[in-house]
């Protein structure tokens, strides 16, 4: 099941409260960005993020799921979307962790 318009809406809506996040459609789903690094995906209207030091800190209770079936990555299923504060810190603290996209020939 692909990740409906109205959901990805939502999320990228209040995630943009937070800074620069922006997506990029793939295969039906989206992968999220957090001032140009990878943080996270949506899929089957769940929003995904990597399983950071500092995600798995700030979001220690999070359900850890596969984003996609074949997936070999286990990610933490995001449930405060609505939480800015929250979704602020996260997204900052991840961002030292992640690499730096790489260059395009």
């Amino acid at each position: 099941m692909a990740t409906t318009k109205g959901f990805h809406d939502h999320v990228l809506e209040h995630l943009q409260k937070v800074g620069d996040v922006t997506t990029k459609r793939m295969m039906g789903e989206y992968c999220v960005y957090y001032n140009g690094r990878l943080v996270g995906n949506i899929c089957d209207d769940t929003l995904f993020f990597k399983p950071t030091r500092a995600a798995l800190r700030a979001l220690p209770d999070a359900e850890r799921g596969y984003p996609y079936e074949g997936s070999k990555s286990l990610m933490i299923i995001v449930d405060d979307i609505e939480d800015t504060e929250l979704m602020g810190k996260v997204l900052e603290e991840m961002y030292d962790e992640l690499p730096m996209p790489k260059k395009r020939k």
